[in-house]
């Protein structure tokens, strides 16, 4: 089948055979890539119309006793200036942004066993009295069920954990030894089962993988069918195992959040800040291949540049949540528009 014939395909059934979806992956010319992204843009604008909603992103800790070989925050990275947010500072955080019109508030960090089940409770309780109407996302890695059981009768509403491969083997290529895909995925079917609108996704271009690992990826994607998908390129650090590996590909991550699009359509599917870093206007290509969320930044100024899980991250301009009306041009000057309600995904 054409690669055109493969987009209409995917577009109707939600779905193509593995060798279809190697061929979208691999094998589109321009041309096709502009019918694809077409073909994106007019199914998220069926389900959410022009609507690209926004989440104040507030990293409230670099300190992670983790060892991923990718990620800049690894507890082996001594060259890391650590710091660590106080409940207050959280809280002072989220009033900023609901005075800048934020309804959605993610607190993303790294596993810091300081921020104990009980004290992440008490911040989200305090979000959540002051500010009821508003949605909090936590994205804080691989807990128990028994600590996502209490965040949520705390007030969570959503969770963010990327997957970042569903092959054995490549898990191992950009994990250690203490961490498993199996415990990972566990973490994942928990959240969906406690009732958190649940985020899953990956990395395009990490070390060592194949387009069958995308494939995987999609696979496993299909099987949890989450409530939102955040893939970005894969962007190296300096002090990490895997310094001098080449970026992951501006161009794939675009052709893959138009797939993701077709393959589900009323997912909440993020312009990362990954694809803004790698290219100037990634994030406005972003939405015209199909994504509908952005998450500037509400964290303190003074730790921004602190959060660096990969090199040269931004963190000013558009990208930081104080300068929303920047963000907002650039959204319109692409035919969407801002929107600053909770923004809950359309799937069950």
């Amino acid at each position: 089948m054409t690669s055109r014939g493969l987009i209409q395909k995917l577009e109707k059934e939600r779905d193509l055979t593995n060798a279809g979806l190697v061929q979208l992956i691999q094998g589109l010319t321009p041309d096709d890539e502009k019918e694809l992204f077409a073909r994106a843009r007019a199914v998220r604008e069926a389900e959410y119309g022009k609507a690209v909603y926004v989440r104040g992103l507030i990293e409230f800790t670099n300190i992670c006793q983790n060892d991923c070989y990718y990620c800049g925050i690894r507890k082996s990275n001594t060259k890391a200036e650590r710091y660590r947010l106080t409940p207050d500072e959280i809280l002072c955080c989220v009033r900023e942004g609901y005075r800048l019109g934020f309804r959605t508030f993610v607190l993303q960090g790294g596993e810091d066993p300081w921020y104990t089940k009980e004290r992440l409770a008490a911040v989200i309780h305090s979000i959540k009295k002051e500010f009821p109407s508003c949605a909090v996302t936590l994205s804080v890695g691989e807990r128990t069920r028994e600590e996502y059981m209490c965040w949520r009768e705390a007030g969570a509403d959503r969770y963010l954990l990327r997957h970042e491969t569903a092959d054995e083997s490549h898990y191992r290529r950009l994990h250690p030894e203490d961490m498993s895909l199996r415990s990972r995925m566990e973490c994942l079917y928990t959240l969906r089962d406690l009732g958190y609108q649940t985020g899953a996704g990956f990395m395009v271009g990490s070390p060592g993988q194949t387009v069958d690992n995308l494939v995987s990826d999609l696979r496993f994607l299909q099987q949890l069918r989450p409530h939102m998908i955040g893939i970005g390129p894969y962007l190296s650090h300096p002090d990490t195992p895997f310094a001098g590996e080449p970026d992951g590909s501006c161009r794939l991550t675009l052709i893959l959040l138009a797939v993701l699009r077709l393959m589900f359509p009323g997912v909440l599917l993020p312009a990362t800040t990954a694809l803004g870093t790698i290219a100037p206007d990634g994030r406005e290509r972003g939405l015209l291949a199909g994504a509908n969320v952005l998450m500037p930044n509400l964290s303190p100024e003074s730790v921004r540049t602190k959060y660096e899980l990969y090199h040269d991250k931004i963190h000013t301009g558009a990208e930081s949540a104080m300068h929303l009306d920047e963000l907002r041009r650039r959204v319109e000057s692409v035919g969407y528009c801002i929107v600053t309600d909770r923004g809950d995904s359309r799937i069950g």
